[in-house]
């Protein structure tokens, strides 16, 4: 690579930096700012022959990546939380970011990120918009709840937001006309959001059969705990699981790894990194509360792996056995409950990663 030319650009919605590397241990040097237009990046960056480029993830999307490799020219998406960063420099200008990025580029000191493919990464939008739903559902149900509670109007019954529970609150009324009008927005707000969280999981419901990570979605459903929308998200969230060499390095990813804190001879583990998809995160910690309970095929995972590989569901029950003695055996020693949670959710993040390298699945 001596007659390569590396180059950082940071990317923002009006405008591209553009900084140059050359070959060897110079500074990097300023090419200029130019509008974010792709064609006249192009432009550009042919003047300066063979080049490899790269501009960190954020909220321009993957669209400029695609569009120069496209057009032949190598360019990689990288971790922002991972670009180095000197000590005491808190200048921060486009420019000093743009040539940071290629003196890093340069120096191989850059984390890439995986980049989905179109119909992958429209997926991860959907199922992200159906997320934004349910929080904003639960954000208007706290705040319906939360208004009677104020005014000593309690709920006796077992299960909130039911049939049964909304007859009751259909039934409250308030002697002053305005409360009655505030309750009236707050019920018909979250009607709004129940719905529309219903519209996105029967969208997500239609589409997946067409999606090319079907196999994956339907074989995950094996494991316990995880239905048809948290196998979505999972295969949305993490692509191409085969880029993982190891269970450890996915683990990693997810950031359910512990963190640490080390000096000399003495070793001190902190809580779980938190660190890469937290989505996908998100989903494991949520199915791991599955395991807590003997291992057993319910008739919902008996229909759930219908038609999947045998091996999947060796793997599948394999996981129930090993996840439920886990969290027995944390629980036995006093751990934490949300502690143990991580830990079992960590393992069952290695039994994601076996069957996504399923030889069945990756005949597909």
């Amino acid at each position: 690579m001596e007659n390569v030319r590396f180059v950082g650009l940071d990317v923002h919605a009006d405008s591209i930096a553009i900084a140059v590397a050359e070959p060897g241990r110079g500074e990097p040097g300023q090419l200029a700012v130019i509008a974010n237009d792709t064609a006249l990046l192009l432009k550009r960056l042919r003047r300066l022959g063979q080049v490899k480029c790269c501009y960190e993830a954020g909220p321009t999307g993957f669209g400029l990546q695609r569009a120069l490799t496209a057009e032949g020219i190598d360019c990689v998406v990288v971790a922002p939380s991972l670009v180095p960063t000197r000590s005491g420099d808190h200048v921060k200008t486009d420019r000093r970011d743009a040539a940071r990025l290629a003196r890093f580029l340069r120096s191989g000191d850059l984390t890439e990120i995986y980049v989905p493919d179109v119909a992958t990464e429209a997926m991860r939008d959907l199922e992200r918009a159906r997320e934004d739903a349910k929080k904003a559902q639960t954000v208007a149900r706290h705040q319906l709840g939360k208004f009677l509670l104020r005014h000593g109007r309690r709920y006796d019954g077992k299960t909130a937001w039911t049939v049964k529970h909304f007859k009751w609150i259909h039934a409250q009324h308030f002697e002053q006309e305005a409360q009655n009008r505030v309750l009236e927005d707050y019920v018909r707000t979250v009607q709004d959001q129940t719905e529309r969280v219903d519209r996105l999981t029967k969208r997500i419901l239609e589409l997946v059969e067409t999606w090319s990570l079907r196999p994956l979605v339907k074989a995950l459903q094996a494991l316990r705990g995880i239905r048809v929308i948290s196998a979505v998200v999972l295969a949305a969230e993490l692509g191409d699981l085969t880029r993982f060499e190891s269970a450890p390095k996915l683990m990693g990813y997810l950031g359910l790894v512990p963190s640490e804190h080390s000096s000399g001879e003495g070793r001190k583990l902190g809580r779980i990194t938190r660190a890469g998809n937290g989505h996908a995160r998100r989903i494991l910690v949520e199915a791991a509360w599955a395991y807590r309970f003997r291992p057993r095929q319910s008739r919902a995972i008996i229909l759930r792996s219908a038609g999947v590989p045998q091996e999947v569901r060796r793997i599948a029950w394999r996981a129930q056995e090993r996840l439920c003695a886990k969290y027995q055996k944390l629980t036995a020693r006093g751990k934490n409950k949300n502690k143990t949670m991580a830990a079992v959710a960590r393992e069952l993040a290695g039994f994601v990663w076996a069957i996504a390298r399923e030889p069945t699945l990756l005949a597909h």
